[in-house]
């Protein structure tokens, strides 16, 4: 606790009389247990660490006050311990990547044929595959420096978690000190979870007490995990298995499945069903096996995931966005239910797209009660045929996102209609909508007039992988929106100064205080400073997600370059009608953009729509003069190629192009399909064609296959 905090708390308990402390007791009882019960049995804090902290240690100070006053129902006495402050956070040396999933079997064939083709392997070729449940815990990454436990952090976003070292020390499957050499720095990933035995026993003692019980085992492990008092966490029998690695001062092994071993020698427990499959009907038989066995395991899973063994392939295959091409998570068929649809709404998201919702009675599945499930559009309603009224199959799609299967007709009501899909925006501008030739997502026609857009953008706006701004959730923005405060994320980083010459100040309004704004406004401060592919994507432009914005960034640079190639582009694809020109007939600007890999045309367009509004540029503008908008910084800064464009024509003979992209952009350069004044480089396979000549033309370096390597990496001997 700083001394200023300190020092509010010894003045505001200094004030207060023996009624207004009994008063503010209970209020402080009935809020603390309001919170416990959102953290730990839905693992949905409502409000942020530093908030709730601040509520303990003011019950706290009341307490040694009063003690006369303690109540039977004091959070001091559930929890036993003063807490210590909140979480801070620690930035991952290497990223903590998230899978993608496969469902069946030509999922995994999928898989396993892009590994194939971007590794450029004949068919005949061995892929060895590591297949390894994958636990339903919570990852958490360790850090050990001369064989000594130093630091725990949760995922997070997967550049940076919560520190979270002092509970994951009490953890009994984590060694405090390697038992085998090992590198100096080692970095191991893996997952934290609770046994169904261990599970079953809290929440009976749980329940003797009177507290609410969590949900399923992940939430009781996610929920223990992230007491303030390690001594809480000691109590609750947390289980760890290690499978993965993060910074590594030397190499250990040449495969994942040596790299299981080192873990076991080091103390680590690592799961024993992981398995070596030499082919893919191994991998798929393995997959099977342990499906079927999946309820006589101890712990919950929901999947297999498979690991591509050989390291140097997984280093060549990279990642693509936020999760590995080298790995893939293999889930278990959705548990399924039946119950009642009882209506229907429609949700309008940041684009304007109308989400139709199927509102159910409740019912737990997989552990969780599950009410609502998405009927995705208008198409889906119609197909399934679904109706209000209607007795459902519901599943959680990947165990995550529930879904209708089918309606069960033979219960339907004889006087049951089909589900008008609405005509107008249920906004209350009631505008029409529209559904583009070849779209099956209907939208609003009012756009950025529409309040509903207006909310949504602003909750993607502070959205965890956009600005992450702690203690404005989605119920936050909701009521600053409907109060006026904040219309555009402009009013965001203006909100204190409003704040201070308003008569009805946020530390008034109910349920909040002067420190819990204060906090709120401490939040939102420490997010002015942003990178720009964050920047970009928290913008909510239609299609444009984490990837594509990092790949602006690293193209682009920084934010003035990007604002003027976008608004030029705008201006060369629009007509003097305002209406989008043939292609071929824009300019510089626009070709460039579309040139970018994995670009193109369609998202593009979805650009310069976004540019061709006066609008948005302005919202750009007027957020600029608030933030700190960082150019992106080079994955490689020693590298020759970083910040170059590069195009590769022809075959290539020592790596597929897919490959040679990928690495490209690894070292920080900006790959492009077509050649103009702006290329630095163009490298040549065989049959190279126009490409290369028009780069000889414009006096553009053409490098050989040979060359590229040794401008990335240096001469080999």
């Amino acid at each position: 606790m700083n001394d200023r905090h300190k020092n509010n708390i010894i003045e505001t308990v200094a004030n207060l009389t023996a009624t207004q402390a009994a008063t503010e007791l209970a209020i402080l009882a009935e809020d603390i247990s309001r919170h416990d019960a959102a953290y730990h049995k839905n693992d949905e804090p409502i409000i942020s660490d530093a908030e709730y902290d601040a509520l303990r240690q003011l019950n706290s100070a009341i307490e040694d006050a009063f003690p006369k006053l303690i109540r039977d129902d004091s959070p001091s006495k559930r929890v036993g311990t003063q807490p210590a402050a909140g979480f801070s956070k620690i930035r991952h040396s290497r990223p903590m990547l998230s899978l993608d999933n496969a469902f069946d079997r030509d999922d995994v064939e999928s898989f396993m044929g892009r590994v194939r083709r971007f590794l450029g392997l004949p068919q005949e070729t061995q892929v060895d595959i590591v297949a390894e449940p994958k636990i339903d815990g919570v990852s958490i990454s360790l850090r050990y420096e001369h064989g000594a436990f130093t630091q725990a952090a949760t995922r997070g976003d997967g550049t940076q978690g919560e520190d979270v070292t002092p509970n994951v020390a009490t953890i009994n499957d984590i060694p405090q000190i390697l038992k085998n050499r090992a590198p100096d720095v080692v970095e191991i990933r893996g997952e934290v979870y609770m046994r169904h035995d261990d599970f079953e026993a809290l929440n009976a003692s749980r329940k003797a007490k009177g507290q609410p019980v969590f949900a399923n085992p992940r939430n009781a492990a996610a929920g223990s995990l992230r007491q303030l008092d390690a001594s809480v966490t000691a109590g609750r029998n947390l289980r760890f298995f290690a499978y993965a690695s993060g910074e590594l001062s030397v190499s250990v092994s040449d495969t994942h499945w040596d790299w299981l071993r080192n873990l076991r020698e080091w103390g680590f427990c690592v799961n024993p069903h992981s398995t070596l499959c030499e082919s893919l009907d191994k991998t798929l038989r393995m997959y099977q096996q342990t499906s079927e066995g999946r309820s006589s395991l101890p712990y919950d899973i929901d999947g297999v995931v498979y690991k591509i063994n050989r390291h140097d392939w997984q280093e060549r295959l990279g990642k693509v966005s936020r999760a590995p091409r080298w790995a893939v998570a293999h889930k278990f068929p959705a548990a399924q239910a039946q119950t009642l649809l009882e209506n229907i709404t429609i949700q309008i998201g940041r684009t304007g797209a109308l989400t139709p919702v199927a509102n159910l009675r409740p019912i737990t599945l997989g552990g969780v009660v599950v009410s609502r499930a998405t009927l995705h559009n208008q198409q889906e309603i119609e197909r399934k045929d679904v109706r209000e009224g209607d007795t459902v199959i519901i599943q959680r799609a990947g165990d995550v996102i529930p879904q209708i299967v089918r309606v069960i007709k033979e219960k339907r009501a004889e006087n049951s209609t089909p589900y008008p899909f609405p005509t107008f925006c249920p906004c209350h501008l009631k505008t029409p909508v529209i559904r583009k030739d070849g779209e099956a997502v209907t939208r609003c026609s009012g756009e950025l007039a529409c309040p509903s857009q207006q909310l949504e953008r602003i909750r993607h706006f502070v959205s965890r992988n956009a600005f992450d701004i702690d203690g404005l959730g989605e119920k936050q923005v909701a009521t600053f929106f409907e109060r006026g405060l904040i219309k555009t994320p402009v009013d965001i980083f203006v909100l204190e100064e409003n704040d201070s010459k308003s008569v009805d100040q946020l530390k008034n309004w109910e349920g909040w205080g002067e420190k819990s704004a204060s906090n709120l406004f401490t939040a939102i401060n420490s997010r002015r400073t942003i990178g720009l592919d964050r920047f970009i994507y928290s913008l909510g432009i239609r299609q444009i997600g984490q990837a594509t914005a990092l790949l602006l960034a690293q193209h682009y640079g920084d934010l003035p370059a990007w604002r003027t190639a976008m608004s030029v582009a705008a201006k060369e694809r629009a007509n003097n009608k305002g209406e989008f020109k043939k292609p071929e007939l824009v300019g510089e600007a626009y070709a460039a953009l579309c040139n970018i890999d994995h670009i193109g045309i369609v998202v593009a367009d979805d650009l310069m729509s976004f540019f061709g509004k006066e609008h948005n540029i302005d919202i750009i503008e007027r957020l600029s003069t608030h933030l700190q908008i960082e150019p992106l910084a080079q994955r490689s800064a020693k590298s020759p190629i970083s910040g170059k464009t590069v195009v590769f024509t022809g075959t290539l003979s020592t790596m597929t192009r897919a490959e040679a992209k990928a690495k490209a952009e690894a070292f920080g350069a900006k790959v492009s399909g077509a050649v103009s004044n702006k290329t630095d480089y163009v490298v040549t396979g065989t049959d190279a064609g126009s490409k290369a000549q028009k780069a000889r033309n414009l006096e553009i370096k053409v490098l050989s296959e040979i060359e590229w390597q040794q401008l990335m990496h240096g001469p080999t001997g």
